[in-house]
């Protein structure tokens, strides 16, 4: 259980107390995809759609979820955010979400890169399912991030991505 620094010894979820780490620039960028239909990712491209123009809402959905990540992940500290950028643009198979955010704090912000990427798959998904039933949202992950005492991390490129 050590490696689960949210356990205490007992096996309780807690907070991590950060107080005594120092506080450093973080940044965080993950991505995420949403598998669709050709037609449907060019619909989505056309800015046509029934639901009103889909990637910037997806965008402004992921923003406006990095800003809540601590109401939603129990253990989450609330983060001074400094900076929440999230862009959609087409992929190979449908729509790729990334999500890059900062702050300068005591504690990362990889939950909030992450959360930001699975709203706004959430939103690009509601906003299509009418036209595509088939979408799948797959490939969440941390593409990497900076700051704080573990350094500085980058997730292998993988060839196998969506």
């Amino acid at each position: 259980m050590s490696l689960l620094s949210h356990l205490d010894g007992e096996g309780r979820a807690r907070m991590i107390d950060v107080s005594d780490k120092a506080t450093t620039a973080r940044e965080a960028v993950a991505e995420g995809f949403v598998r669709m239909a050709p037609e449907t990712r060019a619909l989505a491209l056309s800015g046509q759609a029934k639901k009103g123009e889909v990637l910037a809402t997806a965008e402004l959905a992921g923003v406006m979820a990095a800003k809540r990540t601590a109401e939603l992940i129990p253990l989450c500290h609330p983060l001074p955010l400094t900076a929440i950028k999230v862009a959609v643009e087409p992929s190979e198979h449908g729509l790729r979400a990334v999500a890059r955010v900062k702050t300068t704090g005591q504690t990362g912000v990889e939950m909030e890169a992450l959360t930001a990427v699975s709203v706004a798959c959430l939103t690009l998904f509601d906003m299509l399912k009418a036209a595509d039933k088939a979408m799948v949202i797959e490939g969440v992950r941390v593409l990497e991030k900076s700051g704080g005492r573990s350094g500085d991390w980058a997730a292998p490129i993988s060839e196998d991505r969506p």
